[in-house]
């Protein structure tokens, strides 16, 4: 019997929820006239189909190339993709998994459907980004805002003599007015962004909205018009078309591009300004006299400066806040939040110099004993293995499951169409439908297995911790290692102890391989289907204390 599956998509606010149900259902049906067996659905909730990074599609094109059927249905071929290189992507990779894609709209897509209605959605994203871009403009040359809502300032909701809402009305909020004006004032007295958002922090006066305070909320780009300090509109003036939006192809992500000044759209609204004039000039002044202090002749200033990038850069974390530990002071590493913010309590520093040293110095002495080495590589792939199968199971229980009870869902409504019906038939709907949502919220959240490994993993972890032991054996190119290391690597979380030194807590796959040459021999595991150990390592990194 043909296997198909399922996919399911809607993208905007002016769709409901239900939507997807309704293309879950329609293609339901069709698979059933055909004769098809429904293996899976896969479904995205308010997700543009401008990308693929979408949680559903990307589980799709997984268990395609795990060949788990044979048809992809879907209610049209835009409901997969309305990126021309996205949709010939997936079409490629579903033909070399000899699967076909069939909709209800186009019927079974070939090259030719890829390349019309690739054409026509990526038509219709332009022509919905520039329908999208007339609307603001029109708002802003009513004097209205085009965009989101700045702190100090509180969304007006009308409704027109039609009953349409009316947007883009707003009015001046007199407690974060008054915050504006203290942020202004502070500045122009000399105060640094980082204290005064220390003291707002401590204050418990919460950031625009609702988060805590950072300096690089108060200084923002002054180009670019971001930031406390830079927002016009708090001396009446609104800016529109200072910055475009382009996608990022290879991350799906928004990135901001400065348009030129004769695009931007400058329109004048005194009744919402809440900065008068000689304070806004002070702190103009202030940050010219700060960037021609810090900006060479070239242009290139201290934002422009290529920051060093060191072994453990982006690894290390604190234990209090969970924020990351950065380069706070020359070559000391501190807690990023209580420096920018001061909402954490974690005050250890540790030079990168020791932190590096103590970690190196674990590697050279624990890490070379290829019998013990051996026999956790071993241990790691049973237990790795294990966990896959019984995770695996479990999902793959729930889908068959599932698929019993829409059967039996379908068989009661072809019964009551048929003219069957009996009062004794809506419990039993009603239960099964409680257990469908059941099942499809087990689904929905059930965390993926964890990855296969193979038994001769013991093979490439020795060509790593070779290449490891031949970069560390000249200090002056131990960061040729830094790419082995960080596979080994999970994070190094910073604490401090009664005395107030620091003290580092290594997590990943080289805590458990310095814990086994500490002659325990058994990876430990948690309750999230991830082989984790932790190794606490105090002075010389010695191997005192073991927790999960």
């Amino acid at each position: 019997m043909t296997r198909v599956a399922i996919y399911a998509r809607f993208s905007s606010d002016n769709q409901r929820d239900a939507s997807i149900e309704d293309q879950l259902r329609i293609c339901r049906e069709r698979a059933k006239r055909e004769g098809w067996q429904i293996i899976d659905s896969y479904s995205d909730r308010a997700l543009s189909g401008s990308n693929l990074l979408r949680p559903g599609i990307q589980a799709l094109m997984q268990d395609a190339q795990n060949g788990q059927f044979d048809i992809v249905l879907a209610e049209s071929l835009d409901r997969i993709s309305r990126d021309q290189e996205d949709v010939a992507g997936v079409y490629k990779r579903f033909s070399f998994a000899d699967i076909k894609i069939v909709t209800l709209s186009e019927g079974e897509i070939n090259e030719l459907h890829i390349g019309l209605k690739g054409t026509m959605g990526a038509l219709y994203l332009k022509d919905l980004a520039d329908k999208t871009r007339r609307g603001l403009r029109g708002r802003i040359e009513n004097g209205k805002s085009g965009g989101g809502n700045s702190y100090g300032y509180d969304v007006v909701k009308k409704v027109s003599a039609d009953g349409t809402p009316e947007r883009g009305d707003r009015t001046i909020n007199p407690f974060e007015a008054t915050i504006v004006r203290r942020i202004f004032s502070e500045y122009a007295k000399g105060k640094s962004p980082r204290k005064i958002a220390h003291q707002l922090n401590k204050e418990e006066i919460a950031g625009p909205r609702g988060s805590q305070w950072g300096p690089s909320t108060l200084h923002g780009n002054v180009k670019r018009g971001t930031g406390i300090l830079n927002n016009e509109m708090y001396i009446g003036r609104l800016v529109w078309n200072r910055l475009r939006y382009i996608k990022n192809p290879e991350t799906g992500k928004r990135v901001s591009r400065l348009n030129p000044q004769e695009e931007w759209i400058v329109h004048d609204v005194p009744d919402l300004r809440i900065i008068d004039e000689d304070l806004w000039k002070e702190v103009k002044t202030r940050q010219t006299g700060i960037r021609h202090k810090f900006v060479s002749a070239d242009g290139n200033g201290l934002t422009a400066i290529k920051r060093n990038r060191y072994l453990f850069s982006g690894l290390i974390k604190c234990a209090s806040c969970g924020g990351g530990f950065s380069i706070i002071y020359r070559d000391t590493f501190g807690c990023s939040t209580m420096k920018n913010k001061g909402t954490c309590t974690n005050d250890a520093r540790i030079n990168r110099q020791d932190l590096e040293r103590r970690i190196l110095l674990a590697l050279r002495e624990n890490l070379m004993q290829p019998d013990l080495f051996a026999e956790f590589c071993d241990e790691y792939t049973k237990e790795m293995n294990r966990l896959r199968t019984a995770a695996f199971g479990e999902i793959e229980s729930n889908k068959a499951e599932l698929a019993r009870v829409l059967r039996k869902i379908d068989k009661m409504i072809d019964a009551v169409a048929d003219g069957f019906y009996q009062p004794s038939m809506k419990p039993k709907m009603e239960s099964l439908e409680h257990r469908r949502l059941e099942l499809e919220k087990q689904l929905e959240t059930a965390k993926q297995p964890p990855a296969l490994v193979h038994p001769n993993m013991t093979i490439e972890y020795r060509k790593r911790v070779k290449h490891l032991y031949e970069a560390l054996k000249d200090e002056k190119t131990y960061l040729e290692a830094s790419e082995a290391i960080r596979n080994l690597v999970g994070q190094i979380i910073v604490s401090k102890d009664k005395l107030g030194e620091p003290v580092l807590n290594l997590q990943g796959d080289l805590a458990g391989i310095l814990t086994l040459a500490s002659n325990k021999k058994a990876p430990m595991h948690r309750d999230d289907e991830q082989v984790l150990t932790s190794l606490v390592a105090g002075v010389g990194f010695e191997p005192t204390t073991f927790r999960l």
